[in-house]
């Protein structure tokens, strides 16, 4: 009988990465193009190991989408550069460490090679394994470093990587001189189904886009975009900002605020959704998670109008009204069981609120893991990320729902030199053959 809330059941080559990481020891890293099902295989591994794994993230966002815990909160790390400093582990962290078979770090491309290194010192120091990489743990990383990428930090941060490291990537830490990272790239997307836009998303993911595929990208994406349905993709804050402000100025009536509840540590403002959730009828928004129904009346990116504000939020999606109740976010931190000798997984804190934000823009960082079927994409004057345009493409279901609010241009295209040679020297092995002899 399925568990009810349980992750469904994996493709081929999603099942095939699911027993490289549960029949093996191997450090494993999960790749793959947006709309790949990475995140779906992390969320059937957590369900469904028989080993003793703790799930972690960069960010607090990151942490709470899986299930997990931030790093820095898990190991109990100083922010910024850790280098060779001394690393104060109390008597329950070391435990806690002690009992993890494996560690699964998602959105790995944030982390950055130093933090990682950190990892691995705080692992041999808590299990006394000083010779064995990352103390004997099986690390099991998720992310496409296509997408996204570490953040620089100050002049003498950057200066200390440019020293240390051939990059601030997490592939460039120096425990991989003693260990091997094996590759599994995921190949099926779910997200989209032609065949154009999807040979038109991987020449975007490479930086090899022709003057043919541009020319195709900007016809299509230069159509006038549709008075309503679509959502913006932004490079900044500031635009979103703006482009929500306005949009929600221009509606009649007053506006409805909704507050969340905040229960426990939450550790920051690192919420999943507005703390203060601004509302009239008639504005367009977005769910910020599936529907936990059961019914899959809506998925994480949906775009919706308000349409009646009272207890409860009434959203018209495709005609079709719902009602929306508030979402409970759960926020966990692992501990160690004296008792049973095994690790728990307890909840510190929640945050209830409705599963909406406003959406007539959201940031192109915001948007990622989430798909549309519309999306007007502003680039603004220039693109200043790797990945940037292609993350935000990549959202897009089908290539007649792009539109551009200018044309893009070669330099819109960034894909990181580090990246490049690291994944080209790497050997990505298919995912559909990963358990063939």
């Amino acid at each position: 009988m399925p568990i009810p809330g349980a992750p469904p059941d994996l493709s081929p080559e999603q099942a095939a990465v699911f027993q490289a990481i549960e029949g093996t020891r191997e450090h494993i890293f999960v790749t793959g193009r947006a709309g790949t099902g990475k995140s779906t295989l992390l969320e059937y591994l957590a369900w469904h190991t028989a080993k003793q794994l703790v799930v972690c993230a960069p960010t607090g966002v990151a942490a709470l989408n899986v299930g997990g815990q931030t790093i820095h909160s898990l190991f109990r790390l100083p922010i910024g550069v850790i280098a060779d400093h001394e690393l104060d582990q109390p008597d329950p962290v070391r435990k806690l460490l002690n009992t993890i078979d494996t560690l699964v770090i998602d959105e790995v491309s944030m982390v950055n090679a130093d933090l990682l290194d950190a990892i691995d010192r705080s692992l041999r120091q808590a299990r006394q394994r000083k010779d064995e990489a990352f103390g004997g743990v099986q690390i099991v990383l998720f992310g496409d470093p296509f997408q996204l990428a570490p953040v620089p930090g100050d002049p003498e941060e950057r200066a200390y990587f440019a020293d240390r490291y051939a990059s601030m990537w997490f592939f460039d830490a120096r425990v991989w001189d003693e260990t091997e990272l094996r590759i599994y790239e995921l190949g099926t997307i779910h997200r989209q189904h032609e065949l154009e836009f999807k040979q038109l998303l991987t020449a975007v993911r490479h930086g090899e886009v022709t003057v043919e595929m541009g020319r195709r990208l900007n016809e299509v994406g230069g159509r006038t975009p549709p008075a309503e349905g679509a959502i913006t993709l932004a490079t900044t804050n500031g635009t979103v900002t703006r482009i929500n402000t306005r949009e929600l100025a221009r509606l009649p009536g007053a506006k409805r605020t909704a507050v969340a509840e905040i229960n426990g540590d939450f550790g920051g403002r690192a919420f999943p959704a507005d703390e203060r959730l601004e509302l009239k009828v008639g504005a367009q928004v977005m769910f910020l998670r599936n529907d936990t129904g059961g019914d899959g009346r809506w998925v994480n990116g949906t775009i919706g109008e308000v349409v009646k504000i009272a207890e409860t939020v009434a959203v018209e999606v495709d005609g079709e009204r719902h009602e929306v109740l508030p979402s409970t976010w759960e926020r966990y931190r692992y501990s160690y069981s004296p008792a049973t000798k095994t690790l728990s997984k307890d909840v510190v804190a929640e945050f209830i609120q409705f599963p909406l934000r406003l959406a007539w823009a959201v940031t192109i960082h915001k948007s990622q893991g989430k798909s549309y079927d519309r999306a007007i994409i502003d680039l603004g004057p220039r693109t200043f990320a790797p990945g940037q345009t292609y993350v935000a493409l990549s959202r897009l279901t089908a290539l007649e729902g792009l539109y551009l609010t200018r044309p893009l241009r070669p330099s819109d295209v960034i894909v990181d030199d580090a990246v490049r040679r690291f994944m080209e020297r790497a050997t990505a092995i298919p995912a559909i053959s990963a358990s063939a002899p």
